[in-house]
């Protein structure tokens, strides 16, 4: 019989946001499930998912041009065989999500059927984006919260945060693989352990590495720490996208403005009110995101501004409101009237394109340790995320996923007797000011370092701040109890040395990396693989 603070489940997932819950109910008529969920169930970077989710659906449209348009804005660096499965699986998983209940925008055709909308966003050749006004991430989350809410073979734990998976080398057994994970009770403050069949990362990004993010808090990289701690392979972490338009404005920290505004014809114009983009690239506006945000940095550098602004007010007020009825809401809130005046903008760390390698059924390197969504590395992205692949990313791994676990779950290991944690030699701390400190200078010189444009010299002078940083986390976290935050940084700082590594093996500038010192790109390049030891 398990203790109060025990948990036996046939699958944990740690993570709430699309790829978890998706996960969820695709597995709970068949086994039984526990979401763990970080803050409350419905926060987290799906929430806050503008845009929409690409698939094809327009009859003049097709697979094959979903996927040269992916291959192209991931620079040379996807993997094609996964790129190709992720665009034949897509309106699958988008027709799963009809099937949930999300509410796609829909408009009556000339013949009178009624058909979904689609837009267009950089990179993309079609209008293959399905969306629910300028919310979909909000449409698609509310709809799953409500779906696993009703299953009762779902139990869902909120404000709780993971803080290191359970392997057999942990407990002495069979060294590649997973059994569980310790767990922070937040609301109880206690750790708690949850034994498993088979766990899933669906955690999400690490933006939360930088000073500035449109990711809401939760984003601080842990399923990437956990599973480098328990032996898993990371690839390709030192593309991280910056969106190129956030919301300028100190009462509105963090607000992403959504790419489809540029989709539907916004520009974006330097201080004096003059375009810039198509000085860039032939694409202009339209141009992948790499190149935007780049440009604007470029900009913003060059004549010592704030911001930059994007621009619809030339479009109909009408049809403004009603394609962007949130960003229109939000910017009136602190003074801005989008259909009369630009919107002032800055690049954010917005989506990490590397992650946990797994293979197409999401499977890690470790037995029984799956990695979906965000926190994978699955090679769809490449060195650069095409707009709206992400979410479609969550959803169609998530079906992989599930239907492998539930082939392996009658093969997997009997209970055990897992060791409680031990928080006997540790005592309460009384210098919290530390945990402070160390997160701010991490953001800031993750940000000033290694962010849109990198040199060698600011790469090592990263990498002996964050080892510095490192050993100090490390024997806080050693000498004192357990506390969210101490947990957060303990995961950021070492998703930070994962994204300086690999920027620093990266002789070459491709997609979302760009090094001042090697400003080409090789005619060769691989993905960026780092090995911990075991």
């Amino acid at each position: 019989m398990t203790q109060p603070n025990e948990y036996l489940c046939d699958v944990l997932i740690i993570g709430s946001g699309a790829a978890g819950l998706s996960l969820a109910l695709q597995l709970a008529d068949h086994a039984s499930v526990i979401v763990l969920s970080k803050g409350a169930l419905r926060e987290g970077s799906t929430l806050y998912a503008q845009g929409g989710i690409a698939a094809v659906f327009d009859e003049n449209d097709t697979i094959a041009s979903h996927v040269n348009d992916t291959l192209i804005a991931g620079a040379g660096l996807c993997e094609e065989e996964a790129v190709k499965f992720t665009a034949e699986h897509a309106k699958q998983a988008m027709e799963w999500l009809i099937a949930q209940g999300v509410p796609f925008d829909q408009y009556q055709d000339t013949d009178g059927s009624m058909k979904y909308h689609l837009t267009r966003e950089g990179g993309h050749s079609h209008r293959r984006i399905l969306h629910a006004a300028d919310a979909t991430g909000k449409a698609v989350q509310i709809t799953l919260v409500d779906q696993v809410k009703r299953h009762p073979n779902i139990r869902l734990l909120e404000n709780y945060n993971a803080i290191d998976l359970l392997t057999g080398k942990k407990l002495g057994l069979d060294l590649a693989r997973c059994y569980g994970a310790y767990v922070w009770n937040n609301l109880l403050a206690r750790v708690e352990t949850i034994q498993a069949k088979a766990v899933a990362l669906a955690t999400g990004g690490a933006s939360k590495v930088y000073l500035y993010t449109s990711n809401p808090d939760v984003a601080s990289g842990d399923g990437i720490a956990m599973a480098w701690r328990a032996g898993c392979r990371v690839a390709n972490m030192e593309f991280n996208q910056f969106h190129p338009t956030s919301l300028y404005h100190p009462a509105a920290p963090n607000f992403l403005i959504t790419e489809a505004m540029r989709g539907e014809g916004a520009y974006l114009k330097r201080p004096d009110g003059s375009r810039f983009m198509p000085d860039f690239d032939e694409r202009a506006e339209l141009a992948p995101r790499d190149i935007v945000a780049r440009a604007i940095d470029f900009e913003m550098k060059r004549l010592g501004a704030n911001s930059v602004f994007l621009d619809i007010s030339h479009q109909d007020k009408d049809f403004i409101i009603e394609h962007f009825p949130t960003i229109y809401a939000k910017c009136l809130s602190v003074g801005i009237d989008i259909t009369k005046e630009a919107i002032p903008v800055v690049p954010a760390a917005h989506y990490t394109c590397g992650g946990v390698m797994t293979n197409l059924h999401g499977q890690t390197d470790l037995q029984n340790l799956y990695a979906i969504g965000e926190v994978a590395y699955t090679g769809l992205h490449g060195a650069n995320r095409m707009a709206s692949n992400s979410l479609l990313e969550c959803i169609v791994f998530a079906q992989a996923a599930a239907q492998h676990i539930l082939t392996q779950l009658p093969q997997s290991q009997a209970t055990l007797t897992l060791p409680a944690w031990d928080d006997s030699r540790v005592s309460n701390s009384d210098e919290e000011v530390v945990i402070t400190h160390n997160w701010h200078e991490l953001r800031l010189f993750m940000w000033d370092y290694v962010g849109i444009v990198r040199t060698d010299k600011r790469l090592e002078r990263a990498l002996h701040r964050v080892e510095l940083l490192k050993q100090e986390i490390h024997d806080y976290y050693s000498h004192f109890r357990i506390s969210n935050n101490l947990l957060e940084l303990r995961n950021l700082v070492q998703v930070a040395e994962l994204i300086i590594r690999c920027a620093m093996q990266r002789k070459e500038s491709r997609g979302l990396h760009y090094n001042l010192d090697y400003p080409n790109m090789l005619s060769d390049s691989k993905p960026s693989i780092l090995q911990p030891l075991r």
